[in-house]
């Protein structure tokens, strides 16, 4: 028998994405789900209210844009989704304003490509967002930004994007409400001896011989793109549950410990993770030296490293590119994400915060390497 006491994963996660699909969002293509979108809110602001941070991603765009159209069938001209998108974006966003709002919260909407997250400023920037509205109790609501992109259209799915998200924000956990019960070692619907699987590990290689295809002609993912979404997720340490988005208050029972749908738990930890991450598949585009001082604060105090402590910069690299961060004899002593250019950081080396917009001509962090985005160096 499975242990209903559930895993302490969810009942621990402080900072939660949660990922919603299309033919939940939209009852099967028939409309937004007004009553299930104001659950799903109304569970949202209780989690902020318990004190956890929340990201929506929700799916349903173009299913909305269908609909408000009189489109039964999906197009596969890209400038008929792309118009669909635009079209559904309107009301997506709207409802979940409204029912939001209803609870208490507010929202914001954030529409991202793959292309945001690749890029380094803007992956940066992106980051900034979501954690200064996390921090404002604001419930970020994201989708793709499907009216603009090709690719993502026809091959993307919003599954990849909360893994992407949550990986982006360094969530604990990442929730994937579907349509079904969760994943099961062959399709129930065709094969009825189906085993349900309660928990695995992410990354699992069997996990991706179990999952189909596409489940609903309105989505555009299937068990498949979920499994995957896991093993991404897991690589920046979040844990991944799939479960029925029907189940009555599947986000509260879920973050109290009750084992719902299929957990699948990542095998790395999260600071093991970003440090691998930043390690390995990184490349150096240039490096800061810094005194005395700020080695002895970055490297044996964990502290960010301030621009004040710098004092040369080499190299030539942009905000967001990881640099190296060297002691006075020229030993690297750790490494991470610049917040300025190398052409900004010269002007503030050695400057205090509050001289950086005379220098600059705008406000910007008071950190040259944050030290949630470094890590020292073996």
């Amino acid at each position: 028998m499975h242990d209903p006491s559930g895993n302490p994963v969810l009942r621990n996660a402080k900072r939660i994405v949660v990922k919603v699909g299309s033919s939940l969002v939209t009852n099967e293509g028939r409309g937004l789900d007004a009553i299930a979108i104001g659950q799903w809110c109304e569970q949202l602001a209780a989690l902020i209210k318990d004190g956890r941070e929340v990201i929506m991603v929700s799916s349903g765009a173009i299913a909305e844009g269908m609909k408000r159209l009189g489109w039964s069938v999906r197009p596969k001209a890209i400038h008929e989704l792309q118009a669909a998108a635009a079209v559904g974006q309107m009301g997506l966003v709207q409802m979940y304003e409204t029912k939001l709002r209803e609870n208490g919260i507010g929202s914001a909407q954030v529409l991202l490509t793959h292309a945001d997250l690749a890029d380094r400023e803007r992956y940066l920037n992106a980051r900034s967002t979501l954690l200064t509205l996390l921090q404002l109790g604001v419930v970020p609501v994201i989708n793709e930004n499907d009216t603009v992109v090709n690719d993502e259209i026809k091959f993307g799915d919003n599954d990849t994007l909360g893994a992407l998200v949550a990986n982006l924000v360094e969530a604990d956990a990442l929730i994937i409400l579907t349509d079904q019960k969760g994943l099961y070692t062959a399709d129930p619907r065709k094969d009825p001896a189906a085993k349900f699987v309660h928990e695995a590990k992410a990354g699992d290689t069997t996990l991706e011989a179990m999952a189909g295809g596409a489940g609903s002609s309105i989505g555009r993912g299937g068990m498949i793109t979920k499994i995957l979404a896991a093993k991404r997720a897991a690589g920046s340490g979040a844990s991944t549950v799939i479960a029925w988005g029907r189940e009555p208050e599947a986000l509260i029972r879920l973050t109290r410990g009750e084992a719902i749908g299929t957990l699948l738990v990542a095998q790395t930890q999260k600071i093991q993770a970003r440090k691998q991450w930043m390690a390995d598949h990184l490349q150096l585009r240039g490096s800061v030296t810094v005194d005395l001082g700020a080695a002895t604060m970055v490297r044996d105090s964990g502290k960010s490293l301030l621009p004040i402590g710098m004092t040369g910069v080499q190299g030539d690299f942009s905000r967001g590119d990881v640099i190296a961060v060297k002691d006075a004899d020229g030993t690297e002593i750790a490494r991470g994400l610049a917040n300025y250019s190398s052409s900004e950081a010269r002007l503030i080396c050695r400057k205090v915060s509050s001289e950086f917009e005379k220098l600059l001509g705008y406000t910007g962090e008071s950190e040259m390497v944050h030290r949630t985005n470094l890590i020292l160096s073996r």
